[in-house]
């Protein structure tokens, strides 16, 4: 982060370190800050930059291009987890150097990929933690950014793999919370925060899955159409054959009718198809299967 272009652009325009703060921070916050000691948080950089015409991103212009070589890779692994190409996401993750992280937006998106990834593949706990709390105690400890939630999911995660359900139902109950409040006023949300569909379909799916693996169905099908409906409004496909096993699942559980089930089994592998995910095809293969013999799929993750 350029420091000195900030110091330099309040100094042109005549504006005391105590004047600069007023409102926003104290004066030591400002002048750990400046004096390259301590970035503060998002929410108060964001107000002091505006003060005197900066954006955050204009602090980050001397590596604009490894900046935005950094977004393409974490979106792309970002897309990857989706896919649950889970080897992939972990070598990317693996070559990126944490130092070259010089926006706090892509230090959150780093450590949430990297705390979810471990979460999933049962990483220990202090590892997920570690990762988990760069965002919720430094890079946004006023908890105002979807990467907060974000955490929420990846925690309530790891705790459900733990048995700890308990802690992941405190987790889960925040998220599920914040979904329903996204979705009363969509448009508003999307409009201040920026297109975060993808990670918003992030949420509805593990919730819903979670649900699922608590034996509360209704909850977890609701999830799975609003995720269903959400996916056909803004033509995102990455999601739609995880959600479409989940809703196979939800139905062979409250034994529903063979023609139901079949007939999703038959659009989850439709979409694996499309979205090329092989490893949905392989557990829907066994899925069918122990639908066929009536056994349980208590331990069949989607």
């Amino acid at each position: 982060m350029d420091i000195a272009k900030f110091v330099e652009r309040r100094k042109s325009l005549h504006i005391s370190q105590v004047r600069m703060c007023d409102g926003i921070c104290t004066q030591s916050t400002l002048s750990k800050f400046e004096s390259g000691g301590h970035v503060p948080s998002l929410k108060i950089l964001s107000k002091l930059c505006a003060r005197i015409g900066l954006t955050i991103d204009d602090l980050n212009e001397t590596n604009k291009v490894s900046a935005n070589q950094l977004k393409m890779d974490l979106d792309s692994l970002e897309r990857e987890l989706v896919m649950e190409n889970y080897q992939k996401v972990l070598k990317g993750l693996s070559g990126i150097d944490e130092q070259q992280l010089d926006s706090m937006l892509l230090e959150m998106q780093f450590y949430y990929l990297r705390g979810l990834m471990g979460a999933l593949i049962n990483q220990p706990p202090e590892e997920v933690l570690y990762d988990f709390s760069q965002i919720l105690n430094d890079l946004d400890e006023s908890h105002e950014t979807i990467f907060t939630q974000l955490v929420y999911v990846g925690s309530g995660v790891m705790y459900n793999r733990l048995r700890q359900t308990d802690r992941a139902n405190f987790y889960f109950k925040k998220v599920h919370s914040f979904i329903r409040n996204v979705l009363k006023d969509e448009k508003m949300y999307f409009n201040r925060v920026g297109d975060n569909y993808l990670r918003l379909l992030t949420m509805i799916f593990f919730t819903a899955s979670y649900y699922n693996s608590v034996g509360q169905l209704k909850a977890s099908e609701n999830l799975v159409n609003q995720g269903v409906e959400m996916c056909s409004e803004h033509h995102v496909t990455y999601f739609l054959p995880r959600l479409k096993f989940l809703a196979a699942k939800n139905a062979i559980e409250e034994k529903q009718d063979k023609e139901v089930v079949d007939r999703l089994i038959n659009e989850v592998l439709a979409f694996a198809r499309i979205n090329e995910n092989q490893v949905i095809e392989v557990k829907v293969a066994a899925l069918n299967t122990r639908y066929e013999k009536g056994e349980s799929l208590a331990d069949l993750t989607p």
